[in-house]
């Protein structure tokens, strides 16, 4: 969203350019308490206990040890307190508001940041009812970081819809969405206290808003007004993102780029030495950079961009490691224009099948020529098939696309491994009856027994760590309102991460699906439609990933992925393993709302480096 009011206030990258720090980390971890607890005032807005409790954890590892910290004290206080905390925050008002009530000084300058104090008497109004039927309803105000993710600000109509939008949201998860905003709001303050800066997680985040500008769909999502992004495979717009992320890559200082016969943009950075005798390894990173309709902005390019920086760096610090680095940004991996998915690492992996060239899309336009109209050669394909000899193993970046991470208050968490997954398209047949005249007792009703059975799926998950299950389909052929069910079609997906755990979750749910439909009366057909095994990662990768967020000072999760992802695909030729970054807004994906902060963008890249160093000198995984 474009901001009309630029010139208004300062970014933060301004004022740490023109205000020194107040202290250190090794200020926090030594001076004594009274004086760093004073020299963080503000920090919560009238609630320095937060800081005073933490700091019995001294000493801090990292500055994001230290914030980390900070959400585990607020975490583990009273409820009262938390509440305490909320009620302390003022209002968001307009600029005749902001002198009649009781700001801070540092809550002054966010609301000003936001363009608050320029609010047109009909925003200002608006934005006043809306206040009053936040509080009215949950009992405390409406928090928000409008400084946002990039610390920018954001836009008054931009604050005005997310009010609207968490107004809808139940009380337990709104007070928790508070201290997350609290906590962000708090990770700014500190960093303007500490002078600390996010170049390459700016940077970062300012490609992704390049990129977004390429879209199919001109609509306007109805949340955030923001364009929707639409980009799927070979369409005009996903033309446009290839050729924006060859010239990035030729401009980050790449040796070779070079868009290839599927689409996918591929960019090497070489070693500093090696010899035809004793040729050097590469290690491959990447995602993907189409996007599902109406998607976000960071689903696949956050792990692409996050790489293009690690190189951007080397390459400005005229430095060079003992391995290759290739950059790859799979053209298609969400399936949403042709029914094939994965269909770009499937080609580096030598499993492209011909096949999938007949297919068509909703257009009646066949791949084949699509393929032929963007200008590439199908016949090149067999040979993208990479020789999984000549890496070390492939590292992908990716938005978490769950809400672990956010919940948890994490930055960034370790992939253990990608689920294996198993679907089924049931049908179930019952008897279809009068629904006044057929007795309970002398039904043979097809939905609730297919009910029955994703309240079985459910209950099976939750006794299962780290399993889910989902009946993501249910369609009653020609229902109405009076007439008892007498078939449902349904959908069943498990996923695990480990094939033997999906395995066993799947036979506990066929069993008691047979044994509900045998007790109902009723007859069951169960087509299994997929059976793919899990991705777990590669211990030595994972390691380095551990290695990374330790030397970076932060806590260490580890947890499985439930989507699947390119490095499924890659992981049937050479070692894998993926680091997750906390979204925004619960870690929505697939949604315009997918957010993630410039700070953590930074961690992100940090992370990839030290990844990156630890690899210089080890051996092949394979």
């Amino acid at each position: 969203m474009a901001l009309k009011f630029a010139h208004s206030y300062q970014t933060i990258e301004t004022m740490q350019k023109t205000t020194p720090a107040l202290l250190t980390l090794q200020d926090i971890n030594t001076l004594p308490v009274q004086e760093v607890t004073s020299l963080l005032e503000g920090l919560y807005e009238h609630s320095d206990w937060i800081v005073k409790e933490t700091l019995a954890r001294r000493p801090f590892m990292s500055v994001p040890d230290f914030q980390w910290q900070l959400t585990q004290t607020l975490s583990a206080s009273a409820q009262t307190a938390q509440l305490q905390l909320i009620r302390a925050h003022p209002e968001l008002t307009g600029k005749a508001a902001i002198h009649k009530v009781h700001l801070t000084h540092e809550s002054q300058l966010e609301q000003s940041m936001a363009g608050l104090a320029f609010c047109s008497p009909e925003e200002y109004q608006e934005l006043h009812e809306l206040n009053t039927a936040y509080s009215q309803k949950f009992g405390f105000p409406f928090i928000l970081a409008v400084r946002g993710p990039r610390a920018l600000g954001l836009g008054r109509q931009e604050i005005i819809l997310t009010l609207k939008r968490r107004l809808r949201n139940t009380t337990l998860y709104e007070q928790q969405e508070a201290i997350r905003n609290i906590h962000r709001i708090a990770e700014l303050r500190l960093h303007e206290k500490l002078a600390i800066s996010s170049p390459e997680g700016n940077m970062v985040w300012d490609w992704h808003e390049k990129l977004a500008r390429h879209s199919e769909d001109q609509e306007l999502d109805l949340h955030t007004q923001t364009q929707k992004l639409t980009v799927t495979y070979l369409s005009a717009a996903h033309q446009s993102v290839a050729k924006d992320l060859q010239a990035l890559m030729l401009t980050s200082g790449f040796d070779e780029v070079l868009i290839d016969a599927v689409g996918n943009v591929v960019g090497k950075y070489l070693p500093k030495a090696q010899t035809a005798a004793d040729p050097a390894l590469t290690v491959m990173m990447g995602s993907h950079y189409d996007t599902v309709r109406n998607g976000g902005k960071y689903d696949g390019r956050l792990g692409i961009l996050t790489a293009i920086a690690c190189v951007h760096m080397l390459h400005k610090q005229k430095k060079r490691l003992s391995v290759g680095l290739e950059v790859v940004a799979f053209s298609e991996e969400e399936g949403q224009r042709f029914a094939a998915t994965f269909l770009s690492s499937s080609a580096l992996c030598g499993q492209f099948e011909p096949g999938w060239l007949d297919q068509v899309d909703a257009q009646g336009v066949a791949m084949h020529k699509a393929m032929k109209d963007a200008g590439l050669d199908a016949q090149q394909i067999p040979l993208l098939t990479r020789d999984a000899s000549h890496y070390l193993g492939y590292l992908e970046v990716h938005i978490e696309q769950g809400p672990v991470l956010c919940h948890q208050h994490l930055p960034l968490g370790i992939v253990s491994s990608i689920n294996g997954s198993v679907r089924y398209k049931g049908q179930i047949m019952g008897r279809a009856s009068h629904a006044g005249t057929t007795p309970m007792h002398d039904r043979q009703d097809a939905v609730c027994a297919a009910a029955e059975i994703a309240l079985s799926m459910e209950r099976f998950a939750k006794e299962m760590p780290t399993t889910v299950a989902t009946m993501g389909m249910f369609d009653v052929p020609k229902g109405s309102i009076n007439v008892v069910p007498g078939v449902v079609h349904f959908s069943m997906d498990m996923r695990a991460p480990s094939d033997d755990l999906r395995d066993a979750l799947a036979q506990c749910v066929l069993a008691d699906s047979k044994r509900i439909c045998l007790e109902r009366g009723v007859s069951l057909e169960l087509t299994q439609t997929l059976k793919i095994s899990a991705a777990p990662s590669n211990k030595i990768l994972k390691d380095c990933w551990h290695k990374a967020l330790q030397e970076l000072g932060l806590p260490q999760l580890e947890l499985p992925s439930g989507a699947g992802h390119d490095a499924m695909k890659i992981h049937d030729i050479m070692p894998q393993a993926m680091l997750f970054v906390r979204g925004l807004n619960s870690g929505i994906s697939h949604n315009p709302l997918e957010s993630t902060t410039a700070q953590d963008m930074q961690l992100c890249i940090d992370a990839l480096m030290h990844a990156l160093n630890h690899l210089e000198d080890a051996k092949p995984l394979g």
